[in-house]
């Protein structure tokens, strides 16, 4: 019995809260945690553990903006955490294609090659591109110098001009 009080307690949002929040950002959630794990059931595994971080959390959200960056912050966290671990088989990337769900987002192309991008690029490019934050939010959700996001940024846009061609001259 203690510790089903003990786990009472330290709920401090409801259902409710929770279910509402879970369905705001539950796509994002997933195609960050795709863009990691490569698998639907992978995937699944941490937006699930993700979501448990935000049930056990006890801290309130300020805003709606911060409830997001929290969410994008853990989810990259449980993701890097996970192909950490000794025990994680390693996959190629061309493989992610035939794990995908489609029903909850579409891969073209241009989102196939961001797949392929070296980890640390892939993540700053899917927040900068695919959910629309600028360089100094995408360093405030990751925790890095706003120099290193836009390092990170010019680098990865380097890759993709190779791999998908276009003009040079573009910036």
């Amino acid at each position: 019995m203690k510790g089903d009080e003990a786990m009472t307690t330290s709920l401090q949002r409801t259902g409710k809260e929770i279910a509402e929040i879970y369905e705001r950002h539950k796509d994002m959630v997933y195609r960050i945690c795709f863009a990691y794990m490569k698998s639907n059931t992978d995937t699944e595994d941490a937006v699930q553990d993700t979501f448990c971080n935000l049930i056990k959390g006890a801290k309130p959200f300020e805003s709606y903006e911060h409830e997001k960056a929290w969410l994008i912050r853990t989810a990259t966290n449980v993701c890097k955490n996970s192909v950490k671990h000794w025990w994680r088989k390693r996959e190629n990337l061309e493989d992610y294609e035939n794990h995908r769900s489609p029903d909850v987002f579409e891969i073209d192309e241009t989102f196939q090659v961001v797949m392929g991008l070296p980890r640390k690029y892939k993540t700053v490019v899917y927040l900068y591109y695919y959910e629309g934050y600028d360089s100094a939010e995408i360093a405030q959700i990751l925790q890095k110098p706003q120099s290193t996001i836009r390092y990170y940024l010019s680098q990865a846009r380097k890759i993709l001009r190779e791999k998908i061609g276009g003009d040079e001259n573009a910036q």
